[in-house]
């Protein structure tokens, strides 16, 4: 299903933020708000907590940890005045690791105790490809990012394990080279493509058909490169079989105020505190 963002790409993040909360946007939220870094969302109950916490510490590049909320599911270090329950366009509840429904707010699930983890996604690095004039073909084409479980395995911690989770883009093989040599850069947000060219090399069999998300059109003289995803926490949730855990659906994200282009050294500094 193709949406149109363009009503929204020079809206400041509070007012999607708004937007969100009043049901006004329900659809993806790649290249809205330019310039402003987007969250991947994972809430768990209190027991859960910290082997999640040493799970995104112990795998940094898919799940890069931007702000931990507890007590309220307000937000303050990635935008104040965010609120994890209503913000997001969209939700899904996994209970005992099984997806059972998607929703616009789930504020009647929160309960005291309860930790969310906002996590770096990769449409931050997105905007700098695009600057380059490298294109993103989900954006072009108004579809939510394709998203793939590999064969490469995430370090297990406490329940948490199972397959990194992928986002792909098609591009020449030159802009390819390009856009590897920008993201390397960006430890914090996912950094370096973990493959390009090769889908089975990490096992995709086949690049039209995404576990998440939506497939896009690769062109002639084009190859497939994937990016570790703020999706596989999702995937580690679904092997935890947890009684419940409330997650953003996928491509529907948290928009911070944090700028993508300070985003990589504010965590650098907050890693550093």
């Amino acid at each position: 299903m193709a949406f149109d963002i363009t009503p929204y790409v020079d809206k400041t993040p509070a007012e999607v933020r708004a937007l969100c909360r009043d049901g006004v946007i329900d659809f993806p939220t790649a290249g809205m708000c330019r310039g402003y870094a987007q969250a991947n969302l994972v809430i768990l109950p209190p027991e859960y907590a910290a082997d999640f916490e040493e799970f995104a510490k112990k795998n940094p590049f898919p799940c890069p940890i931007l702000e931990i909320i507890k007590g309220t599911p307000d937000t303050h270090a990635m935008g104040e005045g965010g609120n994890i329950c209503t913000d997001i366009p969209r939700y899904r509840i996994y209970e005992n690791g099984v997806f059972t429904k998607e929703l616009t707010d789930v504020s009647s699930y929160w309960k005291e105790g309860y930790v969310g983890f906002l996590i770096g996604c990769s449409f931050s690095f997105e905007e700098t490809l695009i600057k380059e004039g490298i294109e993103i073909r989900h954006i072009s084409q108004g579809r939510n990012v394709p998203m793939f479980k590999t064969n490469i395995q995430t370090v297990p911690v406490g329940p948490f394990s199972g397959p990194m989770v992928c986002s792909m883009r098609p591009m020449t093989p030159e802009n390819a080279q390009k856009a590897y040599d920008i993201t390397v850069k960006m430890p914090n947000v996912h950094g370096a493509p973990v493959q390009m060219g090769n889908p089975e090399e990490v096992g995709v069999m086949d690049v039209m058909k995404p576990d998440y998300g939506e497939a896009v059109d690769i062109y002639e003289g084009e190859i497939p490169v994937f990016w570790p995803c703020g999706v596989t926490p999702q995937a580690a949730i679904e092997n935890a079989k947890l009684p419940i855990v409330i997650t953003h659906a996928p491509g529907h994200m948290f928009i911070t105020d944090i700028l993508n282009s300070e985003l990589n050294d504010y965590l650098e500094a907050q890693k550093n505190k």
